[in-house]
């Protein structure tokens, strides 16, 4: 009897340490990033070719190296920097299936390998990737697999070899996508230099493109897009 109310006041004297403890209440996929543009969204018209980009810094980049690229398309970014596929995986409902696109480009990866919400394996990254694509097809909506861009090293997590990673991570990628007929999205290709890293002009950290860098990425986007939405009224049809 005493060891039970013993454990009883032991944990009464926890309970305000759980509550008060701020990961409980921590918005860790960041859903309350996109809430309030989601809903001002207008649902699309009839004949809009609407796209969402989904993704993490490299994504939500475009707007603030290349705006130039979303200006008059209806194109919508939803990009949050530092995210991990697991996190992408939880707000993608509210964040792409719910926007009602024909297309969604998913480019992610790059942040599992490192580790900035814990330890990820390549298949483990794969698995996340590929949940969002069945989403995606489930709801009508055509998937673009991006390769992860090159990254030689990162600067904030030093060590991690992504130049031998990355490019197992995309031929995975690559793969999954020819087996289920989807378009597979290739940054890498064009380019990683011969560090599998990216050139000082394309990155100046190695890792976010600058605008030349997305100037090189877009024409390639855009061909991914065409196709995709081509695959999409394949599917209407």
């Amino acid at each position: 009897m005493k060891a039970t109310f013993k454990s009883f006041h032991t944990l009464m004297l926890l309970l305000p340490i759980f509550f008060s403890n701020p990961v409980q209440g921590q918005d860790w996929p960041n859903l309350q990033q996109f809430r309030d543009d989601n809903t001002a969204l207008s649902p699309p018209a009839a004949d809009e070719d609407r796209v969402v980009f989904m993704g993490n810094s490299i994504t939500i980049g475009w707007l603030h190296q290349m705006p130039s690229f979303f200006e008059g398309k209806p194109y919508i970014n939803r990009g949050i920097g530092g995210q991990t596929t697991p996190q992408m995986l939880l707000r993608f409902r509210q964040d792409v299936i719910a926007l009602k696109p024909k297309v969604v480009v998913i480019l992610a990866g790059t942040n599992d390998i490192a580790g900035n919400t814990g330890p990820m394996t390549l298949e483990q990254i794969l698995d996340n990737l590929v949940s969002m694509a069945q989403l995606a097809r489930a709801n009508g909506i055509e998937p673009v697999l991006s390769s992860v861009l090159p990254a030689f090293d990162y600067p904030w997590r030093p060590g991690l070899k992504p130049n031998e990673k990355i490019p197992r991570l995309n031929a995975m990628i690559r793969e999954y996508a020819a087996q289920e007929g989807l378009v597979y999205l290739d940054y890498f290709s064009a380019m990683a230099d011969h560090r599998n890293g990216l050139d000082k002009t394309l990155a100046t950290d190695e890792v976010h493109p600058t605008p030349k860098g997305y100037q090189m990425m877009a024409p390639l986007a855009e061909a991914a897009i065409a196709e995709a939405l081509e695959k999409y009224r394949g599917r209407q049809e």
